[in-house]
């Protein structure tokens, strides 16, 4: 409305223009207010996401992908399996991964559970996901363009690994490069088997090399090849995603003798099988998620008794309770409130470990700093102690000769928005620059980090003018919220095979799809949006393109418009009116 009058009523134009620069647009009761007070200068940079007055639906909002959950919900209660996947990977290249090891923040704060339990919003995903496990039907995205830049991406773990998909998808040349044997960094290695089965893991990466992408296992930046040598190959720009794929020591006496081994690399010697069963009794130090694939994988691997400690108490585990329950249904035992003090060894082999009692895992301030009574300790006799308490970023010479700082934590220093380092060709993502996260926080951050690094490589591009930020969005006030009706349909569970009960096999079955389509009528469809009729126009170009038919235009009222041979006096008119509200609104502030 107000682009066409100004295209039509040049004069106007300019005279609104003529003021000094910075002035902008304001509306008071539904009006247009031009003052210098409602410009926003920075407009370009600090765009709000697409609702910003009502916010958006809490699923949607807490995902830190910002999947649009109940689109495919919707899609899915439809039936229409293969529009909700793509959907899904609009913004998540692994949804079969995450319907197996997601941290669920969606469904943490699902309108549904405030009622009675939330939607199982990640069994419907890994439904909907078993369709990229078969060659034949899954969802591979069209290309943006067929012309790009060349961009390596040094680390295949999932923040790699999505990085390259959506770069892909933008036409680019990418090449991945993993020091492993084998892409899939956590996921194939520090994530168990019964819990990420790797054949699905094989299969979303299959998705992502057929986009084009090469990846070259057994390469180590830094040392077989460095970043300097790629440039000069015509690499135009990077990523690194090299996660946090090292153990963190206990510091304590008896640390270095044999049968010590830090959580991280048991994981991953256990997945490549590159050690021997473990026997006897087992000690876990962690009470994370962590120290749960630890201990739940040593119960697997030949671990008679298998017992952790941590020095949190059982309400206060960083673990997730349904992983604390799942690891006490396989008899391993968990003793909260104690941390390590010594190990004791025999002949350079591990035959216990010594407790101390923790009074308290963090100061007054918050930060961790745990207090022990030393005189009330506990010792544990055992064959193997594994370290699970952190995980560490190993650079080695990766970043040699570049211009990139570290953080006291070890983490890469980079712009928090673009994830841009100090070497303007070099960005970063996943848990090398926000330290250990959950696998959506690193596909996530891919994703941001493929946008900066398209528009780096076309020169003359803004790393920023008009992108919008991930980290503004916000769902609508749910204490005012007034529900429709609904079912009391309770939650659909999936259920377990127990034949694969202490297995390396996923024991969680998968729903049905009569279950699905149960599970997402439960839906409550909040995250609906309806537009501003003083902005729309009501051209309906939006449901003609909208892929999926998620908007739709409905007749309320006639109402009748101007002839168009009448149109530029209508304008006129409307327009010197608004005009000279304006100019009295300027004096009357003056």
């Amino acid at each position: 409305h107000y682009i066409f009058f100004s295209l039509l009523v040049s004069p106007f134009y300019f005279y609104f223009t003529s003021f000094p620069c910075n002035l902008g647009l304001h509306f008071y009761d539904n009006t247009p207010f031009f003052g210098k007070e409602n410009w926003q200068p920075d407009f370009l940079t600090e765009r709000d996401n697409v609702v910003p007055e009502t916010g958006t639906s809490p699923c949607k909002t807490n995902c830190p992908a910002h999947i649009s959950v109940q689109g495919y919900l919707k899609k899915a209660s439809e039936g229409k399996y293969a529009e909700a996947l793509e959907i899904i990977k609009k913004e998540n290249p692994f949804p079969a991964v995450c319907g197996s090891v997601c941290a669920r923040f969606c469904e943490q704060v699902c309108t549904r559970g405030d009622q009675d339990e939330a939607v199982a919003i990640d069994e419907v995903k890994k439904f909907i996901a078993e369709q990229d496990m078969n060659a034949n039907i899954r969802f591979v995205p069209m290309k943006k363009n067929h012309e790009g830049e060349k961009i390596a991406v040094i680390g295949a773990g999932p923040a790699g690994l999505s990085c390259a998909y959506y770069l892909a998808v933008y036409g680019h040349q990418v090449t991945v490069f993993e020091k492993e044997a084998k892409a899939g960094g956590m996921m194939q290695f520090g994530i168990p088997a019964f819990r990420l089965e790797k054949d699905v893991v094989d299969a979303e990466i299959d998705v992502i090399k057929a986009l084009g992408v090469e990846i070259r296992t057994g390469v180590e930046i830094g040392k077989d090849i460095t970043l300097e040598e790629l440039r000069t190959q015509g690499y135009k720009g990077f990523y690194v995603a090299i996660g946090a794929q090292g153990g963190r020591k206990l510091e304590i006496d008896g640390e270095d003798g044999d049968g010590v081994i830090s959580g991280i690399d048991f994981l991953r010697k256990v997945a490549m099988k590159e050690m021997n069963p473990l026997h006897g009794k087992v000690i876990v130090v962690g009470g994370g998620n962590v120290a749960i694939d630890v201990a739940r994988t040593a119960r697997r691997f030949g671990g008679e008794a298998v017992s952790m400690f941590c020095l949190e108490d059982r309400d206060h585990m960083p673990a997730a309770a349904d992983e604390v329950e799942e690891a006490e249904e396989e008899q391993i035992l968990i003793h909260c409130g104690w941390g390590p003090k010594e190990i004791l060894l025999e002949n350079g082999k591990v035959k216990g470990i010594v407790f101390k009692k923790c009074l308290s895992v963090k100061d007054p301030d918050g930060r961790f700093n745990p207090r022990y009574d030393e005189n009330d300790v506990k010792t544990v006799a055992c064959d193997f102690v594994l370290s699970a308490i952190g995980q560490s970023i190993q650079w080695n010479h990766l970043l040699a000769g570049t211009k990139i700082e570290l953080n006291r934590n070890n983490t890469a220093k980079a712009d928090s928005w673009t994830y841009q380092t100090a070497q303007k060709d070099v960005f970063v993502g996943g848990d090398a620059y926000t330290g250990p996260r959950f696998a959506i926080d690193a596909i996530a951050a891919g994703k941001e980090g493929a946008e900066s690094l398209h528009r780096f490589v076309w020169e003359g591009h803004s790393l920023t003018l008009g992108r919008v930020k991930r980290d503004n969005y916000k769902y609508f006030d749910k204490d005012n919220l007034v529900l429709p009706e609904y079912n009391n349909a309770k939650r659909q569970k999936p259920g377990r095979d127990s034949s694969k009960a202490l297995s390396f096999k996923d024991e969680r079955r998968t729903f049905t799809a009569e279950q699905v389509k149960k599970e997402t009528a439960r839906c409550l469809g909040c995250g609906a949006a309806r537009v501003d009729q003083n902005i729309c126009i009501g051209c309906g170009l939006c449901t003609t393109r909208c892929e999926f038919d998620a908007i739709t235009i409905a007749r309320k009222y006639d109402a009748w418009g101007v002839p168009y041979e009448k149109l530029v006096g209508a304008i006129i008119k409307d327009t010197v009116l608004k005009v000279g509200r304006t100019i009295a609104g300027t004096f009357k502030q003056e």
